[in-house]
């Protein structure tokens, strides 16, 4: 008899888990996927292509809600929490309404989820959203780069469309951004690896993407999503920790993991956090992780255009996931409205309307801004007409994408780029130096 189960998930780490662990495994019937925290993605099917002969009709993705009722109806025997990000009480919280319901509760580690690469692996985490994961990576390409290593990028996860379509994505120019329809999201993660020259990879089955890698490249670095642990097991792992949330290094999940697992800690935003957060962080550090190398770090936040923004009235849009399921209140379009002297930081909340105006009263924390959200054309055309809406003068865009590419403004526009800046040494030049000679690389 093969054990039912369920996997819970969000576009990511559940197929993966699936695809590892229960895709050829004869113990197991995945009998459902269920989704959250991501839009839309919920009532599709993963398809039979990529489910394998155990699945000739491919997987039904449920909404999460209907977790219970699944269970009941399929006498499922285990769960799998398959998503990031999530407080632990939040994973302790699902984890009772499946043995409520009569099924065990399972979180899959390492052992049973990483991949082994032939070639060395860099992986860069980070204990919560938004906490710089992405300038990290941008800094460690950047030095590959310079040192003619021959890399590429895989990235975490975020297949939101055609799941058939999107086993092995391979981005090269911004062309390959339209031939995959891609989100903001996705292209706030792939734009700034394209703009520095670098190949990134990313989709639903990441046994096959690692393949290719392999074929073409000498290294390869891992860029996680979230809070979750790579999928790909790391040579070196460099985990970015966020003062300003400091303790969820130690309660968020699987952040406390990686926290835990990190070879070397990125003590980020040391000059915008509180001096006593800073040092409750190291403190954990300390106590939780005491053989990792730390190096403190902060963002180097500067606009296109200063002018833009000096004395004039300004609508300000954010990241997303970090103001979202990261639950930070501000970023990087926000701090560059006040160091630069913005007349007025203008509320958008009487001008949303449709998904966004559900998202902010989902989250209620984010107030003042709009979180940059559009996983799908309908959001981005909502997104258009709410920053039309707004009577500001310019629209300050907090975000790596430049969303000027696919909204039409009615009014002026400056992006803000924030770069990591290492304030420490060693730094991260030295490490990858060491690194790369041990691994005969150099």
């Amino acid at each position: 008899m093969r054990r039912k189960v369920i996997i819970m998930g969000a576009a990511g780490r559940d197929f993966h888990n699936f695809n590892v662990f229960f895709r050829d495994n004869e113990d197991y019937e995945v009998v459902a996927f269920t989704a959250t925290q991501i839009p839309n993605i919920e009532n599709r099917r993963y398809p039979a292509e990529l489910a394998g002969s155990l699945y000739p009709e491919g997987i039904l993705i449920h909404p999460e809600e209907e977790l219970k009722e699944l269970i009941k109806k399929y006498d499922v025997d285990v769960v799998v929490f398959s998503y990031s990000d999530v407080s632990y009480h939040h994973v302790m919280d699902k984890a009772s309404e499946a043995i409520s319901a009569g099924a065990d509760y399972w979180l899959l580690g390492p052992k049973s989820t990483m991949l082994f690469s032939k070639k060395p692996v860099i992986a860069i985490g980070a204990v919560r959203t938004g906490a710089g994961k992405s300038p990290t990576s941008r800094r460690i390409t950047e030095i590959l780069h310079k040192k003619g290593v021959n890399f590429c990028v895989v990235r975490h996860p975020m297949p939101y469309g055609d799941l058939s379509k999107q086993a092995v994505q391979r981005f090269s120019s911004f062309e390959d951004l339209e031939k995959y329809e891609c989100t903001i999201e996705e292209r706030e993660e792939y734009e700034p690896h394209l703009l520095r020259g670098t190949p990134v990879f990313a989709g639903v089955d990441y046994e096959r993407i690692l393949r290719e890698c392999e074929k073409e490249f000498d290294l390869i670095v891992w860029e996680g999503g979230n809070n979750d642990f790579p999928f790909y097991k790391p040579d070196i792992l460099f985990v970015v920790v966020d003062p300003l949330r400091p303790g969820h290094e130690t309660s968020y999940h699987p952040g406390g993991a990686i926290f835990r697992m990190a070879d070397v800690i990125i003590l980020n935003k040391v000059d915008t956090a509180k001096k006593e957060d800073v040092e409750k962080v190291k403190d954990n550090i300390k106590k939780y992780n005491p053989a990792a190398k730390i190096i403190e770090a902060s963002l180097r936040i500067f606009p296109e255009d200063p002018e833009l923004i000096r004395d004039k009235k300004v609508v300000v849009v954010e990241d997303g996931p970090t103001l979202t399921h990261g639950e930070m209140s501000f970023g990087a379009g926000t701090i560059a409205a006040q160091r630069f002297k913005a007349r007025e930081i203008i509320d958008p909340a009487p001008y949303v309307f449709g998904s966004i105006k559900t998202t902010l009263e989902n989250y209620p924390h984010v107030k003042n801004l709009l979180p940059c959200i559009g996983y799908g054309k309908q959001q981005m055309k909502e997104l258009e007409d709410i920053l039309n809406r707004v009577p500001a003068d310019t629209v300050i865009i907090g975000t790596p994408v430049d969303i000027r590419k696919l909204v039409k403004l009615n009014k002026p526009a400056t992006r803000v780029f924030y770069e990591l800046e290492e304030r420490t040494e060693p730094g991260i030049e030295a490490l990858l130096t060491e690194f790369l000679k041990n691994k005969g690389i150099d």
